[in-house]
């Protein structure tokens, strides 16, 4: 049996390594466990970025940045606040698809997730109970990892992307790392390599579907309620058939999110309204395309067509400033195997000359002149020189932004589309890009990176016990970050870097709580008050 000690040593939520100070040492009994120097945190950090400097590839930081993680939460969220810019990539994206990627051979422990199976919905209650341990959760990012955006269908393997995600919640907004919990739920995997991976750690058959899956997930979210009352239930990477029908039928039930659906769209309109901060023009005169018709590019054209709404636009005519572009070409209504969510937004073959030529990307962006171009397409190099020259033919200021990741499967590069367009173009990537000299100007690139705005959406609902998230908090989120960048300077992005993410995150977090507050959804009387009563910081 484990010493009380040694207890509080291995609790990564209590353990606090050499900078427990003497009188620490005798009262928890911690006496001869620890070296007899007593370290600040500060020294801590000093000497843990020392190591993680010495790592010579990106993978080997993240891996040791996971040891850290589960020996001392603090000290990992602390090391995490002084160095974001540097670290964000490497404990979420990119690097999380190469982590997960090498999940089987690379692991240790389980990061206190929770791993269920739809095979057994019967041990749900206790799988969670076993792993909480009387810990007041308030945050749960569960995943199934169908459609991890950029590599598929990983299996149990996926976990890994919502410990990253909730990393992020906290480095982030400040969510109490006690309070938060991973899930992944595993249905199988229709990922070959995986199912003949003699170390694959997952159940080795073919994906569950159906009404055994659907029923698993109303015993599971039925469950959370249960036993989190107050958690926000956070859905991640789940694929395009289920991931709508889960967010369609919780979302008005209980406090629920999707950040691939939802998030995607909120980042996706900041960046458009900071771009057009920027060129000083209208939303209600953009052609908007989306390259890519799955979660995240419908959530795109969703948010910016509610957004074009809010602001007094028809639906009928909103809808018409829309074109979807996927594997197909131009989606028509009476292109097979439409989604419920593509159906809204297609158009019909009457209203062009050249309808049966529209099957690819360049043939739509000739015929249509679009002035915003979004690509969620994980095809990579897609947005070619002839076609964002001829995007740019026909606006002073193309909206540009390939936002498909990892790096390898970006749409176009950013340093391109600047070249292409005579630095024209207002752009914002899925990746990191640094800034870019040309023609005498440094262009700052904005990362339209869902970090930048979940962590603020789920925090201002969690801090204010919202009853669930809609629309219109949404839309407060993406208004939020316009205006924290300055339009008029050259080269300017159109979003905040991600350095500056703790900072507008509690804009984020206030916007949002302020709007539930607004709309009788949550009993709080003031947002600020709510966000920063909760809000965690990493110190001793």
């Amino acid at each position: 049996m484990m010493s009380d000690a040694m207890s509080i040593l291995n609790n990564p939520f209590k353990n606090k390594g050499t900078a427990f100070t003497m009188d620490e040492r005798k009262k928890l009994g911690l006496i001869g466990t620890l070296p007899p120097r007593v370290k600040t945190i500060e020294e801590q950090e000093a000497d843990t970025y020392a190591l993680y400097e010495s790592k010579t590839s990106r993978i080997e930081k993240r891996h040791f940045l996971m040891e850290v993680f589960n020996a001392n939460r603090t000290l990992f969220f602390y090391l995490m606040e002084k160095h974001i810019t540097e670290m964000m990539p490497i404990v979420y994206d990119p690097v999380i698809a190469e982590a997960i990627e090498k999940y089987n051979e690379r692991y240790l422990r389980p990061q206190d997730a929770v791993y269920l199976s739809v095979k057994h919905p019967e041990n749900i209650k206790e799988s969670l109970q076993n792993v909480i341990c009387g810990r007041d959760i308030r945050l749960i990012v569960v995943t199934d990892s169908q459609g991890i955006l950029g590599i598929g269908d990983w299996g149990v393997d996926g976990v890994d992307i919502a410990v990253g995600k909730l990393m992020v919640y906290t480095a982030a907004a400040g969510v109490n790392p006690s309070q938060v919990l991973p899930i992944s739920i595993d249905a199988g995997t229709d990922n070959e390599f995986l199912l003949k991976d003699p170390n694959y750690l997952g159940e080795r058959h073919h994906r569950i579907t159906g009404q055994e899956y659907f029923d698993f997930i109303d015993k599971f979210v039925d469950t959370v309620e249960e036993l989190f009352p107050k958690s926000l239930l956070h859905f991640e990477d789940f694929g395009r058939g289920t991931a709508a029908r889960i967010l369609d039928k919780y979302q008005d039930k209980i406090l629920t999110f999707n950040d691939d659906i939802q998030g995607t769209g909120i980042i996706a309109l900041a960046g458009v309204l900071g771009a057009l901060n920027i060129s000083k023009e209208k939303l209600a005169d953009q052609k908007f395309l989306t390259f890519g018709a799955g979660s995240a590019g419908m959530g795109i054209a969703k948010m910016l067509f509610d957004e074009l709404v809010r602001q007094g636009m028809d639906p009928a005519e909103a809808k018409k400033h829309f074109y979807l572009v996927d594997k197909q070409g131009l989606l028509f209504d009476d292109t097979e195997g439409l989604t419920p969510k593509q159906k809204p937004f297609t158009r019909q073959r009457s209203e062009f000359a050249n309808a049966d030529e529209l099957t690819n990307l360049v043939a739509v962006v000739k015929t249509i002149h679009p002035t915003v171009m979004i690509g969620t397409s994980t095809q990579p190099g897609t947005f070619t020189e002839e076609i964002v020259k001829e995007m740019a033919a026909h606006t002073e200021r193309p909206i540009i932004f390939p936002l498909s990741n990892p790096t390898k499967l970006a749409e176009a590069r950013a340093a391109d589309l600047l070249k292409w367009t005579d630095g024209r173009a207002l752009v914002a990537t899925g990746i990191p890009v640094d800034d870019i000299e040309y023609n005498g100007v440094t262009y700052n690139i904005g990362q339209a990176n869902n970090a930048l705005i979940y962590p603020g959406v789920g925090f201002g609902a969690i801090a204010t016990e919202a009853k669930h998230i809609n629309n219109a908090m949404l839309a407060a989120a993406a208004h939020s970050l316009v205006g924290l960048v300055d339009p008029d300077k050259p080269g300017a992005a159109v979003l905040p870097p991600v350095k500056d993410m703790a900072k507008f995150s509690k804009t984020v977090a206030i916007a949002v709580a302020q709007s539930a507050i607004d709309q009788g959804l949550s009993s709080a009387k003031d947002a600020k008050e709510a966000v920063e009563k909760m809000t965690w910081e990493a110190k001793y």
